[in-house]
C-alpha cells in the first residue's frame, strides 16, 4: 500500500471512520518559528509537494483569513472535499468541511512559541467521519502511522524552507 501519511486534512480518513470514534491530536517540536510554521500550514497549493497522498490542493476562494480550498487526496482510494479554512489568529487555523467525501471534517492547528518564540510546538486535531466501512487492520495502521507522519511532514517542510 506504501505511504500511508497523508495531508493535514486527509489524516482524516485515518482518524474516524467510524462515528463513535472520538477526535484525534498529536503535537510535536519544530524548529522554526511560528510564522514560518504558519506560512506552511496556509501554503495549500504547495502540498503535494511534502505530502504523498495528496493529488490537488486548488483555493476555490480566499479572503484576508479565510480560504476554500479543494483537496484531492488518495489513500485506499480517491476522496475529493471541500473546507474552509480561516486563520484565527497568528498561531491557530481551524477547518470545517463544506462539501465532499466525509460526513464530518472538522480540524485544525494550534501554534505555541518555545524558546523566546524561536522555535513552535505545533498541535494538530482532526474529527472526521467518513460513510463507508474500512477494514479495522487498515483503520488501525493509518491511525498509529498517518497522523504522526503527516505532522512529520509539515515539520520537515517547515525546516527545509528555513
Amino acid at each position: 500500500m506504501g505511504h500511508l501519511a497523508v495531508d493535514v486534512v486527509a489524516v482524516a480518513v485515518a482518524v474516524a471512520v467510524e462515528e463513535t470514534m472520538p477526535a484525534a491530536r498529536h503535537q510535536t517540536e519544530i524548529d522554526a518559528t511560528p510564522d514560518k510554521v504558519m506560512a506552511v500550514i496556509t501554503d495549500f497549493e504547495a502540498y503535494p509537494s511534502f505530502l504523498p497522498e495528496m493529488e490537488e490542493a486548488r483555493i476555490l476562494s480566499q479572503g484576508e483569513a479565510t480560504w476554500d480550498v479543494r483537496f484531492s487526496v488518495k489513500v485506499v482510494r480517491r476522496f475529493s472535499y471541500t473546507l474552509r479554512l480561516v486563520k484565527e489568529s497568528p498561531t491557530r487555523v481551524r477547518w470545517t468541511l463544506l462539501e465532499g467525501s466525509f460526513k464530518v471534517n472538522n480540524g485544525g492547528w494550534d501554534l505555541e512559541p518555545l524558546d523566546d518564540g524561536q522555535r513552535t510546538r505545533a498541535v494538530y486535531t482532526i474529527d472526521l467521519q467518513v460513510g463507508m466501512f474500512v477494514p479495522g487492520n487498515i483503520l488501525r495502521s493509518l491511525v498509529e502511522r498517518s497522523l504522526p507522519d503527516t505532522v512529520t511532514r509539515f515539520k520537515e517542510e517547515t525546516q527545509r524552507r528555513g
